[in-house]
């Protein structure tokens, strides 16, 4: 089975990253969403998972979407082959120093925990459960370009593999673009 992983889109899915998930089975948005249309935009094979972050808030969203923030969970555990992936945002894990400790603490039962909120694209797998960050999928503060994660999961062997992409420049047009 292949997850694809975001997390920090703050209203804005780049493209690109749709395009990787769409060849996924699943995909896990870990927080910081910024409105539905980012998860209408999220189309794997089969289901889309997601969290809410801290800024998903009335404040945040479109108003005509405010009452789907409901549905959101905090965290969610979903059963793959092989083991279980937590997800969480993250930002009630500090000191930053010892956010992986503490969130292995938290779900000790789990093959790995996802989470975003730092906008830093992170495979710590040198102990267990790995501790995963994708960085950040839209156009905020995602430093070297727009990442996410590709998560393999076999009864057996689990992998995981960034996607990080380079970074695009936007620009305003203007009248004269058009002539």
């Amino acid at each position: 089975m292949r997850v694809g992983i975001i997390a920090d889109t703050h209203g804005f899915l780049d493209p690109r990253i749709s395009d990787h998930i769409a060849e996924c089975d699943v995909a896990v948005h870990a927080g910081d969403i910024g409105g539905a249309d980012v998860l209408c935009s999220m189309q794997p094979r089969e289901e889309v998972v997601a969290v809410r972050g801290n800024v998903d808030g009335p404040d945040t969203w479109p108003s005509h979407e405010v009452h789907m923030l409901e549905n959101l969970p905090r965290s969610s555990i979903l059963d793959l082959p092989g083991g279980q992936l937590a997800v969480v945002h993250g930002d009630g894990y500090e000191p930053v120093a010892r956010r992986h400790q503490l969130l292995r603490a938290a779900f000790p039962q789990v093959r790995a925990i996802v989470f975003g909120h730092s906008h830093e694209l992170v495979i710590d797998d040198d102990d267990k459960p790995w501790v995963l960050n994708p960085g950040a999928a839209g156009r905020v503060r995602v430093k070297e370009g727009p990442s996410m994660l590709l998560l393999e999961c076999g009864e057996s062997a689990w992998s995981v593999e960034s996607v990080q992409l380079p970074p695009r420049k936007y620009r305003a047009i203007t009248s004269n673009d058009e002539e």
